[in-house]
């Protein structure tokens, strides 16, 4: 017996239907909730590697252009179809590679974020795809002209971006903050040689561009595979010389697959590595040896191009990560990057479509 005529165990009791204890209770549990949504968002520790703090800092590379995409801004739809190889079915269970045709929905495109750029200027041309086979699986794929990634890591690839944000001083990215990048990372410094030397094609038509990322072919015997793909052109090569560069149109290769396609189709034939043992699967700026076994899986035909601002690809994400039975994605982290920043890229300017304040993407505006 206490004191006042209580015990301890009453005492205790009464505590515990306190209601100032329940709601000390939940007004913990709400914030840990808020900081943890804050946290995911991006709002707090702004310095790590979220897909909102790297679509920011693409962003702030260059100028705003609302209802375009913020990497890779101009570019051209596609249209076709993709017949698949009987060394491709056998590879994987995808039912892309089984069905005679399968209808393709593309987009070409060029590096950077300006829509208006001069195609001479960008050094990195693309290629994005969505296969839809009969049986409703969808595929969705996006190569670039260049062999390796840049960089190794997450991390490194936002250190990367934010390099080439412009210095207020000068309206260009600061040379120094270029320089320690290459000086970090190995595979950036190749990748600056590579845009140094490598020889410029001069059309999308005759440009191999290539998957980088690491993928799994599930065969249907339950076999699997590390691959990574590559569009090869049936087009032969013809180098682009700088005084050409100098010379060409603004939307020069637009013009020239346009005249290609009235000749009749464009194709690429797909072709996938195999990868073995001790090959750097979650690593795309390491390339695999030259021997490495190499298949053809299908052909790729292109026969129709839109202007993307009518055209069905522009409200298109072509997240790499969209992938069909028998495909499997890698622990790559760029690849996961990849599609958390191409699909916060997506809603942002799918917003901006929707808010009316992107007339000039929808072809409603005076720029054209």
């Amino acid at each position: 017996m206490s004191l006042f005529g209580y015990t301890r165990s009453d005492q205790e009791s009464r505590a515990a239907r306190s209601p100032l204890l329940w709601i000390a209770l939940i007004a913990l549990i709400a914030g840990l909730l808020v900081l943890a949504f804050a946290w995911l968002a991006g709002w707090i520790g702004r310095d790590r590697a979220t897909a909102q703090t790297f679509t920011d800092s693409i962003e702030a590379t260059g100028a705003a252009h609302p209802g375009f995409r913020r990497a890779h801004a101009k570019g051209m739809c596609v249209s076709g179809s993709f017949q698949g190889t009987p060394e491709g079915a056998a590879l994987s269970s995808a039912r892309v590679f089984q069905q005679p045709q399968v209808p393709v929905l593309g987009r070409l495109s060029i590096g950077g974020g300006d829509p208006h750029g001069a195609d001479a200027n960008a050094r990195v041309r693309s290629m994005a795809l969505q296969l839809i086979s009969d049986d409703g699986q969808e595929w969705r794929t996006a190569m670039n002209s260049f062999p390796f990634f840049a960089v190794p890591t997450t991390e490194a690839f936002l250190e990367q971006t934010r390099a080439g944000i412009p210095d207020p001083a000068t309206g260009k990215p600061d040379p120094a903050k270029l320089a320690a990048v290459q000086a970090k990372y190995p595979s950036a410094r190749a990748f600056g040689q590579w845009a140094k030397s490598a020889p410029w094609s001069n059309s999308w038509a005759n440009t191999d561009y290539n998957g980088i990322n690491s993928f799994r072919f599930i065969a249907a015997d339950g076999s699997e595979h590390f691959v990574r793909w590559s569009m090869r052109p049936q087009a032969p090569f013809v180098e682009m010389t700088p005084e050409q560069r100098a010379q060409a149109g603004l939307d020069y290769l637009a013009d020239e697959f346009q005249q290609r396609l009235a000749q009749g189709p464009v194709r690429w034939d797909m072709w996938v590595t195999l990868a073995e043992a001790g090959d750097p699967i979650d690593d795309p700026s390491q390339v695999w040896p030259e021997q490495r076994r190499q298949v053809k899986v299908g052909t790729l035909s292109l026969t129709s191009m839109q202007a993307q601002a009518e055209g069905a690809c522009r409200d298109l994400n072509y997240d790499p990560l969209i992938l069909p039975h028998g495909i499997k994605g890698s622990n790559d982290p760029i690849l996961a990057a990849r599609s958390a920043v191409y699909s916060q890229s997506f809603n942002r300017r799918e917003r901006e479509i929707a808010s009316g304040k992107a007339a000039d993407a929808t072809g409603k505006g005076d720029a054209q």
